[in-house]
């Protein structure tokens, strides 16, 4: 960049004479151009993206596999040398346990996984230090510095990646299906427990092909599950998947941090009491379960991988908590096998349950059964071994669904409701347990319950079936606030056992709202350190959004809160209306928050305040929370642009509101249908055992973008589920014309928008389930391809169906208040503008919102979709006028089509076959047309394998001969014509105005190859081609850059070879590029260049 523009500086300070010649002007531009590229080389080469071509696409390095007799090995030529003893030589990595770097500098630990006989490499390393420090709370191991080893040093550690870098490290279906495959198989291993810190929140609980492997790898192969609860607290029913799947068979941890982790930890500047972090997931779930099962420590300072170049480092949140049980768990099975004593999943997570330590005055639903208590909880499962019940789960359903406990808020919480219990018990492995042990099992259970506000059975006399009965709760004396209560399961002969199963029961009162034009509540209360005040509200209807307002009454403190809403909608994940935030408050500050609601009967919606867990002292605080709202007449907002007018009606139903409809359109939405779909059989690491094989369905899909933008990926049939999801995996990548790899996206289509500039692309999605028919039904699955549009469109809005009709006055304000309905008209789009080149279905989506008010209209707004009708179709004026020939023309028309069809064919035959000459002197005799016959044969000589420069001079010198350039530069220069015929006299200078341009273009090739005298006439050749075009037009790119190349101008010639890769990118041009670079002295950029070139035009597509 310097030195490009010293340069640029030197010859800005050389006197300029007053005639410049060309040589002068090109030279001049070529030094602009010089700093032009340095400043743009340098901003793309920082932004990071893939999308251009200076992307810079990571290490690349030759991979060899080879068998060696008796496995497989692999080598990594990091030498780049092809020296391969100077390489990284791998085993497969669970039988050799070696790894090895890239490189010194970045400290990358790698190691191999060999597939499909050698054909598929697998290099794998970490996405993110959180696997490391996770897996280290729990099993760390220094011998000589044991004071740094985890919970249990002494485990073996087997490591299954789930996270996939092409996410960000986020799960996907297909890694977790092959883990817990692995794990089921057990091939090279029996595995005992399983941590995994990860997580999502799903729909529903009541199924899903995920969930059902889950299950199937706790409840048939004796495997015991942790898993983080989730750090979407402190709000209700925020616990996340794996813990909320339809069999509770995944012990969910909160986190928790004592006073003792404050100090040493987190600095502390006061001892505080023990309590849960402020952001960990609380219970219940949507269908009553506890959700977490117990809490541990939430935090650490522990090891993280090396590239982090750092030794340890502190981090938080359940993911943190989790391995610190399943360490405990690893301690405590170790201690079984040495006693050589019997356990199972369901023993172990009794044991847990019911050794616990209760925290006391801290959050009940964060808590689960209380604090982990490794001791007893050893102590437990030992004594009680042998149990007749350790083998054995119960499964409970309420209210006759799959529901595992009692949920009730809303309507539900105001009434006596009489419930329906059904209990079962099954066994470890249930299809292959001995008949006698189910014929034996039974249990005579005594139910217990500390709430006077449930009553139920006391006794259940339980044998292997389902049992039934009937539980009331009566919620109607309750305070407003979430009640939670327990009847437990205890067997009769040994109570000291504790609960053998439970079925929670959680309500949820609601608080009067006050009444008024703006109905809600206010409080007035001292926040202390973690403390938690929870609201739950009815939404009343026509409700839109709720405003939050808070007020710090404290004049020496100010405060960290956060506060959190939910609204549960039957169906939907819980974050569909939940918002979370955190906010400083000041000494005698203020802070305000708008939230969306979903006004009705029965609807509820939560609001937690909380005080950071950390934030030391006390804060007096008053805060209000009222709705108000403006409803539209339907909730899904979609216009089709054939259709005419929209007419929506708004309603104020709670109080005065000033109107304001604002539509906007953000994107442009593509729907695309597979050009392939394919449903392969996937190889052994796919094999459910004992052999069940799992399919993929491969869809590709053709898209084409016109111009940078921002797009988004959409496979709507299977969006925005994963856990719950009935197929095993969904993913997609997405590929430029060169088959590379460009973006990649999963379930979750809004985290995966990404950046692509104009070209051909190919997106290929697959889809994985182990039963093939039911991919059949997604062989034709549509993708959607949202693309952000430039700028963002507004439609016009009108107050009546008169003024919408005319075009007259549009809307601007309105007021709306009970009991009144204002009708608003949407009109279609008056412009044509995105409807030309539109594919069938496309439309264009953004958001409308309806209010005046700032907080409502940045909370309260809607989807709107704006289906492009067919474009206005131009009639063909010279159609018209062939139509009105007469018959006497036909023969002159069919001579005509004879002497084209010649000229066609002349371009397509053998240039120097005696054949084609013969045709090319036979239509020059002729005397018609001769700029289009010596065009034809220019073409046939470009176009020839063995080109004869001599040849292609001559012909091109006669094209150039038998065009009147005064004439067509003149039409040129004219700015209007007025002519009766203008239309056919402007479709025929454009074609001798391409024929001309092709010809010089041809002609200074041709001096260049010929060299010699000849190349004297190049630079007049080069002002002919700019009288008519562009230098970086792509009939003539080529030669200008040879040409600019030649008298050393490369910074210039550069230029133009950048933006034909711009235009469209391939492995020629990048190495032109390369060679352009080199000589101007870029070495760094070159060689860059150089080294991706494997990666940006790999010879296939990344495989899933």
């Amino acid at each position: 960049m310097a030195e490009a523009v010293r340069k640029q500086q030197e010859h800005e300070s050389e006197k300029e004479s007053e005639a410049q010649t060309l040589q002068d002007k090109l030279k001049k531009e070529n030094v602009d151009a010089e700093v032009e590229l340095a400043t743009s080389l340098d901003k793309k080469f920082r932004d990071g993206s893939t999308a251009h071509w200076f992307s810079d696409p990571g290490p690349v390095f030759d991979c060899l596999v080879w068998h060696d007799g008796s496995s497989w090995r692999s080598a990594i030529d990091v030498s780049e040398e092809g020296n391969l003893e100077k390489g990284l030589c791998l085993g497969i990595y669970r039988e050799t346990l070696e790894y090895g770097r890239l490189t010194e500098a970045d400290n990358i630990n790698v190691s191999v996984n060999i597939y499909d006989e050698g054909n598929l490499l697998e290099i794998v390393s970490m996405p993110s230090s959180h696997g490391t420090h996770v897996a280290s709370i729990a099993a760390a191991n220094f011998p000589d510095n044991p004071e740094k080893n985890g919970v249990a040093p002494g485990a073996q550690i087997v490591s299954i990646c789930i996270g996939d870098s092409r996410l960000n490290s986020m799960e996907t279906g297909t890694a977790l299906a092959r883990a817990m495959s692995h794990v089921m198989r057990g091939d090279h291993y029996k595995v005992d427990l399983i941590n995994m810190s990860y997580g999502e929140h799903s729909h529903w609980a009541h199924s899903g092909r995920l969930g059902e492997l889950m299950a199937e790898v706790v409840a048939k192969h004796g495997i015991t599950w942790v898993a983080s609860a989730g750090n979407d607290g402190p709000a209700l029913c925020t616990v996340g998947t794996p813990v909320d799947i339809k069999h509770n068979v995944i012990i969910g941890v909160g986190a928790y941090v004592s006073p003792e982790m404050m100090s040493a930890m987190y600095s502390s500047r006061e001892k505080l009491p023990g309590t849960q972090y402020t952001w960990t997931s609380r219970g219940p779930t949507v269908d009553g379960d506890r959700g977490v099962t117990l809490c541990a420590p939430g935090g650490a300072i522990t090891s993280v991988p090396q590239f982090t170049l750092r030794g340890t480092q502190l981090m938080n949140g359940t993911s943190m908590a989790s391995p610190h049980v399943c360490g405990a768990l690893a301690l405590l099975l170790s201690g079984m096998k040495a006693l050589k004593l019997p356990w199972s999943p369901f023993s172990v997570r009794r044991a847990l349950e019911n050794t616990s330590t209760r925290l006391e005055n801290q959050c009940h639903f964060g808590q689960g059964n209380g604090l982990l208590n490794v001791e007893s909880a050893f102590q437990h499962l030992s004594k009680f071994s042998d149990a007749k019940e350790r083998d054995v789960r119960f499964i409970v359903n309420c209210k006759g669904q799959s529901n595992k406990g009692v949920h009730l808020r809303g309507f539900a919480a105001e009434k006596v409701s009489e419930v329906p219990v059904k209990v079962e018990p099954v066994f470890l492995d249930a299809d292959n347990r001995p008949a006698k042990d189910k014929l034996d099992f039974n249990l005579r259970l005594v139910l217990t319950c500390d709430a006077s506000w449930v009553t139920h059975p006391a006794h259940l006399d339980l044998m292997h079936t389902s049992r039934h009965f009937l539980i009331s709760v009566d919620p109607t004396g309750l305070p407003p606030g979430a009640h939670a209560t327990y009847i437990t399961a205890h067997d009769s002969k040994c109570p000291e056992k504790g609960k053998i199963f439970e079925i929670p029961i959680v309500v949820i009162r609601n608080e009067e709202l006050s009444s008024g034009l703006k109905p809600g509540v206010q409080h007035q209360t001292v926040f202390k350190p973690a403390q938690i005040r929870r609201h739950f509200l009815p939404v009343p209807a026509g409700a839109t959004w709720a405003t939050f307002r808070i007020q710090s009454l404290s004049s020496d403190r100010q405060g960290k809160f956060m506060v959190h809403t939910v609204q549960l909608l039957p169906k939907l994940v819980v974050r569909t209306l939940e918002h979370h935030k955190v906010f400083n408050l000041v000494e005698r500050g203020e802070w305000e928050f708008s939230i969306p609601v979903r006004g009705g009967d029965g609807n509820v919606v939560e609001f937690c305040v909380s005080k950071w867990w950390d934030n030391l002292g006390a804060v007096e605080v008053k805060y209000s929370i009222h709705f108000r709202g403006v409803l539209p007449s339907q909730r899904e907002l979609v216009m089709h642009g054939g259709e005419g007018l929209m007419r929506l009606n708004l309603t104020s139903k709670i109080s005065h509101e000033d109107l304001h409809p604002e539509i906007k359109l953000k994107s442009s939405v593509q729907v695309l249908r597979p050009t392939e779909s394919n449903i392969v059989t996937l190889g052994s690491r796919d094999i459910l055992p004992p052999a069940r094989h799992t399919y993929e369905l491969q869809l590709q899909y053709s898209l084409s973008v016109s111009k940078s933008t921002e797009v988004t990926v959409n496979l709507p049939l299977l969006s925005d589920v994963l856990y719950e999801s009935e197929m095993e995996s969904q993913l997609w990548m997405l590929f430029d014309a060169n088959k590379r790899l460009v973006a990649s996206g999963d379930a979750y289509p809004s985290n995966w928008s990404t950046k692509v500039e104009k070209g051909e692309y190919v997106v290929r999605a697959h889809i994985r389930q182990e039963k093939r028919e039911l991919l059949d039904r997604f062989t034709e699955t549509p993708l959607l391809v949202s693309s952000k549009l430039p700028s963002a469109v507004s439609m016009d809005v009108y107050s009546s169906h008169s003024e919408a009709i005319v075009g007259g006055k549009k809307l601007s304000s309105g007021t709306g208040y009970p009991g009144n309905t204002v009708p608003v008209y949407v009109s279609p789009l008056s412009s044509d503008k995105y409807s030309k080149g539109a594919t069938l279905g496309q439309y264009l989506q953004g958001t409308a919102t309806f209010c005046k008010d700032e907080s409502g209209k940045k909370s309260d707004s809607y989807v709107f979709k704006y289906v492009l009708p067919e474009s206005a179709k131009k009639k063909d004026k010279g159609k018209e006028k062939e139509g009105k020939k007469g018959k006497s023309d036909d023969f002159d028309a069919f001579s005509e089509a004879v002497k084209d069809t010649k000229i066609l064919w002349l371009s397509k035959l053998p240039a120097d076959s005696k054949e084609t000459q013969d045709l090319y002197k036979e239509l020059v005799s002729a005397g018609s047309s001769i700029t289009s016959v010596h065009a034809a044969r220019l073409n046939g000589l470009n176009a020839a394998e063995s080109k004869d420069w001599n040849e292609i001079l001559a012909t091109s010198n006669k094209l150039i001969a038998s065009v009147d350039q005064t004439e067509l530069l003149a039409w040129m220069g004219t700015k209007s014509d007025t002519r009766e015929n203008a239309t056919e006299v402007k479709k025929e200078m454009e074609k001798l105005k391409g024929q001309l341009i092709d010809a010089f273009a041809a002609k200074g090739d041709a001096l260049l190859k010929i060299g010699g005298e000849k190349k004297l006439e190049v630079a007049d050749v080069y002002s002919s081609i700019v009288k008519y075009t562009d230098p970086s037009d792509s009939k003539v790119v080529g030669f200008v850059v040879n040409y600019l190349m030649d008298i050393h101008l490369y910074a210039k010639a550069l230029k133009y070879v950048v933006k034909q890769v711009e235009d469209k990118h391939t492995k020629e041009l990048d190495l032109q590029i390369v060679d352009l670079l080199n000589k101007l002295g870029w070495k760094h950029a070159a060689r860059l260049l150089e080294h991706s070139v494997p990666a940006k035009f790999p010879a296939e597509y990344q495989p899933f």
